[in-house]
């Protein structure tokens, strides 16, 4: 009879071990994943910001001196990612291919104008300091004119600080459910050992050596559950890489681990807040508060 009180009491306490540990899980691959999510939606935001190209289109007396000095400051600038040279000949061409005709034998002379295509870096590309690059570029005298697209910009802008904006929110309100959750299921767990908890304390245990078990416990589950959820986030990157290698979402390998990093912290750091928290209210209460 003993023997299979003991085995119960034992698969018991493995279903609540396993209960924490698949809910620390969850919760942290979800809040990972959120992490992840935010880092590579930066980085295409970038990305998608610096492929808006300021076309500067250069008078016909600029010789290839004045070109070449232009493009060389260009490389020096801080605002330019990149910078591509095309000649008017090479932009006759391109509007060849595009129409289907040569419009120079009816024309007679190349009406296009030499240019430099500049991509500009994402930090750059805001509506004030777009203005003051094209303000800065225009007091060359060679310079004819500076074409991108204004609104572009306005609108890119302005939908990334909105998507920002909520996902920051959702961001807080996800980590506020996932302390909660992780909470609950502790302070369950130390709630079906209260009993153990105030019959040590009533024979001179003191709060500090009772704590430290459960502590020690909750803070290797939380290990445990953080481990599996960082295994979890490393497959779901494997995934995403090899079906959609071009997203790149492996680059910036430092981000990752520090989301990595994050997941394991956080997973320590709430199990042992809410174990510390949940055994001192059961060793604060009266024997009769128990029931």
């Amino acid at each position: 009879m003993s023997s299979s009180f003991d085995k119960f009491q034992k698969r018991r306490l493995i279903s609540s071990y396993f209960s924490v540990v698949l809910s620390i899980f969850l919760v942290l691959f979800l809040l990972g994943t959120l992490g992840l999510f935010i880092i590579n939606s930066k980085k295409l935001a970038d990305d998608f910001k610096e492929k808006i190209a300021m076309t500067v289109f250069f008078k016909n007396e600029a010789n290839d001196t004045i070109l070449k000095s232009f493009g060389t400051e260009l490389k020096k600038a801080p605002f330019a990612k990149s910078i591509v040279y095309v000649s008017k000949d090479e932009a006759a061409k391109e509007h060849t291919d595009i129409i289907g005709e040569d419009f120079l034998t009816f024309l007679g002379e190349n009406p296009l104008q030499n240019s430099y295509d500049i991509h500009i870096k994402a930090a750059y590309v805001e509506k004030d300091s777009v203005a003051k690059i094209e303000r800065k570029l225009r007091t060359n005298a060679m310079i004819s004119d500076i074409v991108y697209d204004k609104q572009l910009v306005n609108l890119v802008n302005d939908n990334i600080k909105k998507v920002s904006m909520w996902i920051l929110i959702i961001s807080g309100f996800l980590t506020f459910i996932a302390v909660l959750l992780i909470n609950s299921s502790l302070r369950l767990s130390i709630y079906s050992n209260r009993f153990i908890i105030k019959t040590m304390q009533m024979v001179g245990a003191t709060k500090s050596f009772i704590r430290k078990p459960f502590v020690m416990r909750s803070v290797k589950l939380g290990m445990l559950g953080s481990a599996l959820a960082i295994l979890a986030l490393i497959g779901l990157l494997s995934y995403v890489n090899s079906h959609f290698p071009d997203l790149g979402i492996l680059d910036d390998k430092a981000l990752i681990l520090l989301v990595f990093a994050a997941v394991f912290g956080f997973g320590v750091l709430i199990t042992w807040l809410s174990t510390h928290f949940a055994t001192q209210r059961f060793l604060n209460l009266r024997t009769d508060d128990l029931y």
